[in-house]
This record gives C-alpha cells, structure tokens and sequence, in this order.
C-alpha cells in the first residue's frame, strides 16, 4: 500500500499544559481505503499553517479539515495532492512563524494554503497589538508560498472553545476576546485580499449540539470540521476554477 507523507510538528495536547516539539518529523501513514488513489499526473498543491485546529487534535488524521478538505476536492476530480501541514497543538503565531522559518518547504511554492492561527495568543494572554503584527507576517509568508497570489490563501477565523466543558462557563469572557483576536486576522486579511472564512459562529453552536465537541471537551469533532469544509470547499474550488 503506497504511503503518504505528511509534515507534522508533534502532535500534543491543546495550550502550556502539554509538551510541544522543537523540530518538524515526518510521518508515514497508510492511505485508507476512503481516500482515492492519487494519479501520477496529480498536479495541485495544499499547505496548510496552523494550531491542533489544522492537525485535528483528539480526531484521527483524517478527520481534520485539511483532510475533509483534499476528500471533497478529490471526489470532484480535482487531483490534489497529500496535505502539507506545519502546524502543532498549543502554538502561538510566533511559533509558528519559527516552525516555517526551521522546515524544508521554504523555497516550495504551492497552489493554495489555509491559514488558522491565533487562539493560543489569547489564551496566553498576548497583547493584540502583537498578534496584530505577527499574524501580518505569517499571512505575508502564506500569500508567498501561494507564489504571490492572494486569492489562492485562505484565512480561516478562531474557534470560539469559551463553549466547551474545558472552558467551564467563561464563555462570556473567552467569547469578546475571540471576536477582537478575529476582528485583528480580519482586517490584515481584506489589506491583502486573501479569502476570510468566518467559522467563529459554527463552533458556537457546540453550546447546544455536544456532538460538535471531540472526547476531549475542547477541540471540534469531524463533525464540526465538516461543517467548516460546507463553506470551506467551496470557496478553494472557485478559485481552482480560475
């Protein structure tokens, strides 16, 4: 069975209280019977930057939205290769911007990157004028590895988990300040004219549908990433079209 291959930066639990990785490891993984063969004429390209909301924390692999993401695209023909993802549970913007600056893909270019970063900033209570200019700077490396191209970029919002058992009812002070961390990732993204996908709203909707929260009371279940790639998937598709 052909082995993929997947850029992973340890996969560890959400925020300071888990262990995070000092370097980028590869993993081989076996390709499931639910993911199509790909053709040796496979042509687009997928990175995709982030946090444990872009590796799937507490979902098996193929569960996480860059996945959904490359399946939905593949049933509609499209021939996109295995995911690239930089990316590990608990990173900062900051940590991020080391991870890509210490991997090997910096003179690769790609034919469209995701981008979903900035909850830990809050959560460890960075200033918003920081955020301001690091998620700039990460966003300005995304739109690079896009080959310039800022319609093939795509920002994706930050989860409001002030719903989650792990938040334990501090939904109405998690929640403002998600909503000014994204109202940051927002503008810097119109400056550039990336995409922008607000998903804020649907992780909110786990206050009432517990089905939307993985075992760990805290990260989005697949369900909950489906419901992001209803939007998602169609948005990277109009610009594949172009």
């Amino acid at each position: 069975m052909k082995l993929l291959q997947i850029i992973l930066v340890g996969l560890t639990a959400f925020s300071s209280c888990t262990k995070k990785a000092d370097n980028n490891i590869i993993i081989n993984i076996s390709k499931p019977d639910s993911i199509k063969t790909m053709a040796a004429t496979d042509s687009i390209t997928y990175l995709a930057l982030g946090d444990s909301y872009t590796i799937g924390e507490s979902v098996p692999l193929y569960d996480s939205y860059p996945y959904q993401l490359t399946g939905l695209l593949r049933a509609k023909s499209y021939n996109v290769q295995t995911p690239t993802i930089i990316a590990t549970t608990g990173w900062t913007t900051a940590e991020l911007i080391g991870a890509i600056g210490r991997s090997d893909i910096n003179n690769k270019k790609f034919n469209f990157v995701t981008l979903l970063i900035g909850v830990n900033d809050q959560y460890q209570h960075k200033s918003q004028s920081t955020y301001r200019t690091e998620f700039a700077q990460v966003l300005n490396t995304a739109i690079n590895f896009a080959n310039g191209d800022s319609s093939k970029v795509f920002v994706l919002s930050i989860p409001d988990y002030g719903v989650t058992p792990f938040a334990a009812g501090q939904d109405a002070v998690i929640g403002p300040v998600i909503d000014q961390f994204n109202a940051i990732n927002k503008d810097e993204s119109q400056k550039r004219g990336v995409n922008y996908l607000d998903i804020t709203d649907i992780s909110r909707l786990a206050a009432v549908n517990p089905s939307l929260i993985a075992g760990d009371g805290l990260h989005p279940s697949a369900a909950m990433y489906g419901k992001w790639m209803q939007r998602l998937e169609p948005l990277v598709e109009a610009q594949l079209k172009k």
